[in-house]
C-alpha cells in the first residue's frame, strides 16, 4: 500500500515535464520531431468562450491570476471549433483568424493561391521570381477579387462597344460594368451593362455601342454614400440585382458593390481583409537597388506587406532596406528575415522591422545547412528568436521544417505567431503549374527558390542567396515533384480545425493563452528518443491507408 501513499505535496501536482527554457537549455539543437507537448487540463466546453482571450489579450502577456480567472460564457454552437480562437498577430498591425502564411516560392504562391489563403483566414506571400511587373498584376488580382466598396471600378462610356465589355470579361473575369459620361468614376452615371444586355448579340454586332444596350440609370437601382456595407447588402438582397452602384448627391459614380461578394462574405467568415474589404497580400522583394523600383509597382497595386526575401536576413542590404521601406513607406509592414539567432534579429528589430521570419535550411527542398555548414535547426531557431522579439512586440513567423500539423501546433507553442509553409501547400490545385502523372501518381513540380531552375528562371531567385553575379552558381535548393492534395479550400480548413484539437488538448482556449504558458512555464514539454519517435508514429502493420480529412 506504500506505493499509494500521497505525499503532502501531492495538492500542488507532480513536477512532470521540462517548460519551454528547460527543453532548450542544454544547447543541443531540435526539430519539431525531437519533443513532444504534454497535455494539458481542460476546463472548458463547448458552449464556453474566452472573449478576453478572442478579442483583447496580448499575445505577450498572462492575465493576473491565470488563464482559468477568464471565464466569459458565450451562446455558439456546440463543437470545440468555436471555442479555441486562433487569431493571431502576422506583424505588429495585421492581425491574421489563421495563423498561416503561404511561402513566395514560383512552384507555390501565385494570384490563386494568395486568394485562397486570404479567403481562409491566412495570407498568401507573391514570390519576386519573375518581373516587377508581372509580380504587381498578381498583386492586383488579389485585391480586386474581393471588395466591399470597389472604389476604383472599371468604367466605360456610352460609346464603348459590346467587344470591349468581352475583353474585359476575358481579362479581368467578370462584366458587370457601370457607364458614366466620361467612362471614369466621378463622371455622371447613365447604366450599368452586363452580359444579360449581350448575351444573344452576334459577333458581327460587337462593335454596337453600349448605350443602345446596357441598363439604362431609370432601371438602376443605386444607393447614396455614406450608405453602410451592411446596408448596401440588405439593399443588394431585396433587389435581386448583382451590382448596386453608389451615387452622390449630383448622380455621380463614387464606387460599386457587387452581390458575389456578399456571398463570399457568408461563405468565408475569416478572411483576411483590409479596411477596404479587400483580401490581404503580401510580396517578397530582394534588396538591390532595382527592388526599390518594385517596391514602388507593388505599393500602387495595393500590397499590404513585404516580405524581404533572403535565405540570411543579418545584412547591411537588407538593413538598409527596412530604413529605406520605412522610410518611404512608413505605414508598410515589414517582414525582414531569414534569422535563426538572437544576434541576427536584434539587428533587423533595431532596423524597424515589423516582424520576423525564422528558419534557415530547414525547409524540405533547401540544402543550405549541408551545402553551407550554417543554419540552425528550427525548433531551437523559433525558440530562441521568438523568446528575444516578443520583449520588443515584433512578431515571429516560423518557416521551414513542417511537415505535418504536428509541427504547426509545435511551432505556434514555442513562441511563433504564424507558420509560413512551402511543401504543405504546393501539389494544391490553386499552387502554380500544371499537373502530371508518374508511375500513375498525379504530381505538381515543386522546387526551392535556391535550386538552379529556379535560379535560372530569373535572377530575383540568385539574389536571395547573393549569388546574382557569381559566374558559378551553387545550388542552395533543390527540385523534385509533390503528390496531388486537391483544392486548398479543402486542406487549410483542416489545419484550422487539427490546430484547434491540439491547443484544445494542450489546455489553451487560444494561441495568445498557449505562447503565455509556455513562457510562464505552465506548457510543458519531453524530449523523444528515436525509439519514442517511432513508437509515435504508425507501426506494426502490415498495410494502411492514411486518409487526413
Amino acid at each position: 500500500m506504500a506505493d499509494y501513499i500521497l505525499s503532502e505535496n501531492a495538492a500542488h501536482g507532480p513536477d512532470d515535464g521540462l517548460s519551454g527554457a528547460k527543453l532548450f537549455e542544454s544547447g543541443d539543437g531540435l526539430t519539431y520531431n525531437d519533443f513532444l507537448i504534454l497535455p494539458g487540463f481542460i476546463n472548458f466546453t463547448s458552449d464556453e468562450v474566452d472573449w478576453f482571450t478572442c478579442f483583447h489579450a496580448s499575445p505577450w502577456t498572462r492575465p493576473k491570476g491565470g488563464w482559468a480567472s477568464l471565464k466569459l460564457n458565450g451562446a455558439v454552437k456546440p463543437h470545440p471549433d468555436s471555442v479555441i480562437d486562433l487569431t493571431s498577430n502576422l506583424t505588429k498591425r495585421i492581425a491574421l483568424k489563421a495563423p498561416f502564411v503561404s511561402s513566395p516560392m514560383d512552384t507555390v504562391t501565385e494570384a490563386n493561391m494568395a486568394i485562397a489563403m486570404a479567403l481562409n483566414g491566412g495570407i498568401g506571400i507573391i514570390h519576386h521570381n519573375s518581373t516587377a511587373e508581372v509580380q504587381a498584376r498578381e498583386i492586383h488580382k488579389v485585391k480586386r477579387y474581393e471588395q466591399g466598396f470597389i472604389t476604383d471600378p472599371i468604367v466605360l462610356r456610352p460609346d464603348n462597344t459590346v467587344a470591349q465589355v468581352y475583353e474585359i470579361k476575358s481579362k479581368h473575369g467578370f462584366a458587370g460594368i457601370p457607364v458614366t459620361d466620361t467612362g471614369r468614376v466621378g463622371g455622371k452615371l447613365v447604366g450599368l451593362v452586363t452580359l444579360r444586355d449581350i448575351d444573344f448579340l452576334q459577333k458581327d454586332q460587337f462593335d454596337t455601342p453600349i448605350q443602345q444596350v446596357m441598363t439604362p440609370l431609370s432601371q438602376l437601382t443605386t444607393a447614396p454614400t455614406g450608405i453602410t456595407l451592411k446596408d448596401a447588402y440588405e439593399i443588394l438582397q431585396k433587389s435581386k440585382k448583382g451590382k448596386l452602384p453608389i451615387v452622390n448627391e449630383k448622380g455621380e459614380l463614387v464606387s460599386l458593390i457587387a452581390r458575389t461578394d456578399l456571398k463570399k462574405s457568408r461563405d468565408y467568415p475569416l478572411a483576411s481583409k483590409d479596411w477596404k474589404k479587400q483580401l490581404l497580400c503580401g510580396a517578397a522583394i530582394g534588396t538591390r537597388e532595382s527592388d526599390k523600383e518594385r517596391l514602388q509597382l507593388l505599393v500602387q497595386a495595393g500590397v499590404d506587406v513585404i516580405v524581404l526575401d533572403s535565405s540570411q536576413g543579418n545584412s547591411t542590404f537588407q538593413i538598409d532596406m527596412i530604413k529605406f521601406i520605412k522610410q518611404t513607406y512608413p505605414e508598410l509592414q515589414v517582414i525582414a528575415g531569414n534569422v535563426v539567432t538572437v544576434a541576427q534579429a536584434k539587428n533587423l528589430i533595431d532596423a524597424g522591422a515589423d516582424a520576423l521570419r525564422v528558419g534557415m535550411g530547414s525547409g524540405s527542398i533547401c540544402i543550405t545547412q549541408e551545402v553551407m555548414a550554417v543554419g540552425r535547426p528550427q525548433g531551437s531557431a523559433v525558440y530562441r528568436v521568438a523568446e528575444y522579439s516578443r520583449r520588443f512586440g515584433v512578431p515571429v513567423i516560423a518557416d521551414g521544417g513542417v511537415s505535418s500539423v504536428g509541427h504547426v501546433t509545435k511551432a505556434l507553442a514555442l513562441g511563433a505567431s504564424a507558420v509560413m509553409m512551402g511543401s504543405m501547400l504546393a501539389g494544391t490545385t490553386e499552387s502554380p503549374g500544371e499537373y502530371f502523372f508518374s508511375d500513375g501518381v498525379r504530381l505538381k513540380k515543386y522546387r526551392g527558390m535556391g535550386s538552379l531552375d529556379a535560379m535560372e528562371k530569373h535572377d530575383s531567385s540568385a539574389s536571395r542567396y547573393f549569388s546574382e553575379n557569381d559566374r558559378v552558381k551553387v545550388a542552395q535548393g533543390v527540385s523534385g515533384a509533390i503528390v496531388d492534395k486537391g483544392s486548398i479550400h479543402r486542406f487549410l480548413p483542416y489545419l484550422y480545425a487539427a490546430l484547434q484539437h491540439g491547443c484544445q488538448d494542450a489546455g489553451a482556449k487560444s494561441l495568445a493563452m498557449l505562447r503565455s504558458m509556455m513562457y510562464s512555464g505552465e506548457l510543458k514539454f519531453e524530449r523523444r528518443s528515436t525509439s519514442a519517435q517511432v513508437e509515435g508514429g504508425v507501426h506494426s502493420l502490415h498495410s494502411y491507408e492514411k486518409r487526413l480529412f
